[in-house]
């Protein structure tokens, strides 16, 4: 791993009709608009969606990192995220987001194993961690 800081950059443009592309400097794009529960279509991803995603996404790359240098034997591991988005004092918030994650294992003698560490991914997953919203995590994990 580089030293820290890290600085990471994505860039978003528009025109006054059609959606939002958000680009990175690797030529990777995708098309960004608003939610259906803000009057968009619904068929692209949203601001919102990309957020919950980035949670769901950084606590599985946590748990495959934690789960490596603790040799945990695992099949596979399915993770979403849902953020309850608020108004508190004029401003519309993310207040909740709850992390759920299933796991399969080869062994029910890991089975405490991989509790502790899907806790220490979610403790460790940065993205999660720089969120002001209340936080939760729930797990099943199957032999």
């Amino acid at each position: 791993m580089k030293p820290f800081p890290h600085t990471y950059t994505a860039a978003a443009s528009a025109d006054p009709m059609g959606n939002v592309i958000s680009t990175l400097g690797n030529g990777c794009r995708v098309e960004v608009a608003p939610p259906v529960e803000f009057d968009g279509v619904g068929d692209v991803w949203s601001p919102e969606e990309l957020l919950m995603s980035s949670v769901a996404n950084c606590l599985v790359l946590s748990f495959k990192s934690i789960a490596r240098a603790y040799d945990l034997n695992w099949l596979h591991i399915e993770c979403s995220a849902d953020g309850q988005l608020e108004k508190v004092d004029r401003r519309v918030t993310f207040t909740k987001v709850h992390t759920r994650v299933t796991l399969a294992i080869t062994s029910a003698e890991d089975e405490s194993k991989a509790k502790r560490i899907l806790e220490k991914a979610e403790d460790t997953c940065f993205i999660t961690n720089s969120l002001s919203a209340e936080t939760s995590l729930s797990f099943e994990i199957i032999v």
